[in-house]
């Protein structure tokens, strides 16, 4: 056989030798992340529960996820351990890790202007903007008599079965 009939079998079968060793490699980091478990560290589940492991056992995982509630897990069934940090800033929303106060957004636009003085609104407040729509504040009595007879004339009539395009 010529090594270019050869060529495209040996190429798939290094992909496919490369694809099952990263997801073996994949698995074991996972698996050393279960084992490193210990009570006290939070994790998510796959499932994407928030807890914080209170005993680790072989096969399972016991989880306190709120006041008075705990949850058997299996291990398999923890995605990730989170660090102290990271478990806190989702759960908790505490946030230890702020640069400065400088990096925050500003609640108003006063820092795009240079200004401390809110800008001045391009419209009073006090006056409504009439947008031409019929609120119903009118009398019906105003509607001209012709509008009531174009309506019934453009409703088609109804008839009982009988049609007369056979």
């Amino acid at each position: 056989m010529k090594l270019v009939t050869l060529l495209p079998f040996i190429v798939l079968i290094g992909a496919m030798f490369l694809m099952t060793r990263s997801a073996k490699r994949k698995q074991q980091q996972a698996s050393t992340m279960r084992n490193q478990m210990q009570p006290g560290s939070g994790v998510r589940t796959i499932g994407g529960v928030y807890a914080t492991v209170k005993e680790v056992n072989d096969e399972t995982v016991l989880l306190d996820a709120g006041p008075g509630v705990e949850l058997l897990f299996a291990k398999n069934a923890i995605a990730t351990v989170l660090s102290d940090d990271e478990y806190n800033r989702i759960v908790h929303g505490v946030e230890h890790d702020l640069k400065s106060d400088a990096d925050l957004v500003p609640d108003d636009a006063s820092s795009l202007t240079g200004t401390d003085e809110p800008v001045a609104d391009s419209a009073p407040a006090d006056k409504t903007v009439d947008l031409g729509k019929d609120l119903g504040t009118k009398d019906p009595a105003d509607k001209p008599a012709d509008a009531a007879e174009a309506k019934t004339d453009e409703e088609p009539k109804k008839t009982h079965g009988d049609s007369e395009a056979k």
